[in-house]
């Protein structure tokens, strides 16, 4: 069985009026005071109004689920304290005419010179999961067998419609807002792990990127872990949610180990694939990897089931990802949500949901 782990990044909002704010600081400081909470798993963000979490190695979605949970009630109750909510949402859906500084370090200052607006608008959260692979050639074959499905996993995890006060017209608008990095969108396939370092390699000693990790691929090896990392998915709303997403993952990564991959798929194909997944989201017509053709998101999904039987039933999380997959088809993943409750209720209504499922109770 693969070991897991999840980072989540999360976004500090006004509780009136839904705009990022600047506590960062102040809440990771009052987290830290809580007995729940262990000194290195929470870490700044580029931005001052954002904050991430890292589970410990979890060899369950149990483990995964319950960490999510201390993790996100504990972050949320530090940010009730300074007066703002913690939103698990992938854009921030309101903004103001003022920019949310950055972190003063000094990577992130230099970003800031080489990126300007970009680094800016870098307002989005990501769901993170890296996957204990046994080393770095079988992460590739995991890497490479992963190129297809990110779309879908994308279009499953669509939770950043929303932008400045608009509907962006896609599901996931960080992924367009993350694609505009140099080194982004759908990992290239890599012929074993000394292919891999070589062309990362070249891309820092060139001075085309400053470092490793400014590769921002939907996937990659982690510089840091034995790990597989799949960065396609945005923060999801709900933990279960985010359970779901990693089980998938999972299961994906342990089929490719059993299933080495075949002919890979050529890049300008993946990107048009991940561009659609970003736009439609899970509730419209997706990319079918097994038909090669447009189907419609629950047929996407059934033949992903299907082809994921044998691992999910080996780590015993069949049964449950049948339940939470139904349940996303039913009620829709965030960005649906997000739409349905903007319409429904309003920003204050909207702020409320974000605030509430983010910790559970909504």
């Amino acid at each position: 069985m693969l070991t897991i782990g999840v980072e989540e990044e999360y976004l500090l909002i006004d509780p009136v009026t839904g705009v990022p704010v600047t506590r960062a600081a102040r809440v990771q400081a009052a987290a830290g005071l809580q007995p729940a909470l262990a000194g290195d798993e929470v870490q700044r963000e580029l931005s001052q109004a954002q904050l991430e979490v890292a589970t410990p190695v979890c060899h369950t979605l149990d483990e995964v689920g319950g960490h999510l949970l201390r993790l996100r009630h504990t972050l949320a109750q530090a940010a009730e304290s300074c007066g703002t909510r913690l939103a698990a949402t992938g854009s921030a859906p309101f903004t103001d005419r003022l920019t949310i500084p950055l972190t003063p370090t000094p990577r992130y200052r230099r970003m800031r010179r080489q990126a300007g607006a970009l680094a800016d608008e870098q307002l989005t959260n990501g769901m993170h999961v890296h996957v204990g692979v046994p080393d770095r050639d079988a992460g590739i074959t995991v890497l490479d067998a992963l190129r297809p499905w990110l779309p879908v996993l994308t279009a499953l995890a669509a939770n950043s419609p929303l932008w400045r006060g608009r509907d962006t017209g896609f599901a996931s608008w960080r992924t367009v807002v993350f694609n505009r990095w140099p080194v982004a969108g759908p990992p290239p396939y890599f012929a074993d792990a000394e292919d891999y370092d070589r062309r990362i390699r070249r891309l820092v000693d060139t001075g085309l990127v400053d470092d490793t990790g400014q590769l921002y691929w939907h996937a990659r090896l982690s510089e840091r872990y034995p790990t597989v990392e799949i960065r396609a998915m945005d923060v999801q709303l709900r933990v279960d949610e985010a359970v779901l997403l990693t089980g998938l993952v999972r299961a994906l990564a342990e089929h490719a180990l059993a299933h080495p991959p075949g002919e890979p798929d050529p890049p300008e194909y993946l990107r048009a694939i991940a561009w659609h997944a970003a736009r439609r989201g899970a509730t419209g017509l997706l990319y079918d990897p097994l038909a090669d053709r447009i189907r419609s998101a629950r047929e996407v999904t059934d033949g992903l089931m299907t082809l994921l039987k044998g691992p999910l039933h080996e780590t015993g999380d069949q049964q449950r990802a049948v339940r939470l997959l139904d349940q996303l088809h039913r009620d829709g993943n965030g960005a649906a949500r997000q739409r349905r409750e903007l319409q429904r209720g309003g920003r204050t209504g909207l702020i409320d949901m974000i605030a509430s499922e983010t910790v559970g109770t909504g």
